[in-house]
């Protein structure tokens, strides 16, 4: 697991308050997809819980694996009794029993690729769906976004994370769409966009940035340089772009 992956847990708590969620709209298009009620779920990278208390909070019973403790222990504040939280990482996770949704947020980036798709068929019961979601939250200004390059660029180029195959942004299917296509384990793969337009302040703008794995790794007084030159380039309140980007498919 690359160490960008369990830089988050010394953030959790600003992780859990910056971090956008998810809206029931999702929650719809996944069990809209399935071809059964879905009792049970185990999500891959858990987080501080954003996705396992929309999935919890309509009955299913998830088991949130997750790899950082610190994120685990900000999850136990915020999930119904329904959740059951597993330390571990996706490569090491052992769980008894198949389920009837696999799902990961903003977080199958961070897997192994070798062997992830026998591991996550290996989770589901025989029809079962795996869901992926999540998607950058960006500056909708082009201007202001420009102005934050250009203020952080001493530090630090950039913050995405490339495609993990190498699909360009403009390709009509994105990853892991892409990977689950040529997989022999899954049928039905889907693609979807969840249209999402956000407001922050500029000082909660900063805070998100803090909690995003880029920002982490630079130094603690280049991170305090750089928040303090991105909120001098932002305007009081600031309008974000925050599409949710959904795949989805079901277990041969």
């Amino acid at each position: 697991m690359p160490v960008r992956a369990l830089s988050f847990g010394a953030v959790a708590e600003a992780y859990e308050r910056f971090r956008p969620g998810y809206p029931d709209e999702l929650f719809d298009l996944v069990a809209g997809y399935a071809s059964h009620p879905i009792r049970t779920a185990l999500e891959i990278g858990a987080g501080t819980g954003k996705a396992t208390r929309l999935f919890a909070g309509h009955g299913i019973a998830v088991t949130a694996t997750e790899p950082d403790e610190g994120m685990l222990a900000e999850l136990r504040k915020h999930v119904p009794p329904q959740v059951t939280p597993v330390r571990s990482s996706f490569e090491e996770l052992s769980v008894e029993g198949a389920h009837d949704l696999v799902y990961a947020a903003a977080a199958l980036h961070w897997t192994a690729p070798d062997g992830r798709w026998p591991r996550i068929a290996g989770l589901l019961n025989p029809g079962g769906v795996f869901a992926c979601f999540g998607g950058p939250v960006e500056l909708s200004d082009p201007d202001v976004e420009e102005d934050v390059r250009t203020a952080q660029a001493p530090y630090l180029e950039g913050s995405d994370i490339p495609s993990p195959d190498g699909t360009p942004p403009e390709a009509a299917m994105q990853w892991p769409g892409t990977e689950l296509r040529e997989s022999p384990l899954f049928a039905d793969v889907q693609q979807h966009v969840l249209a999402r337009t956000l407001t922050m302040t500029a000082r909660d703008y900063v805070s998100h940035l803090s909690t995003i794995s880029a920002y982490i790794q630079l130094p603690a007084g280049q991170q305090d340089e750089v928040y303090r030159r991105i909120e001098l380039a932002l305007p009081p309140v600031v309008e974000l772009t925050a599409d949710i980007w959904v795949h989805l498919a079901r277990r041969r």
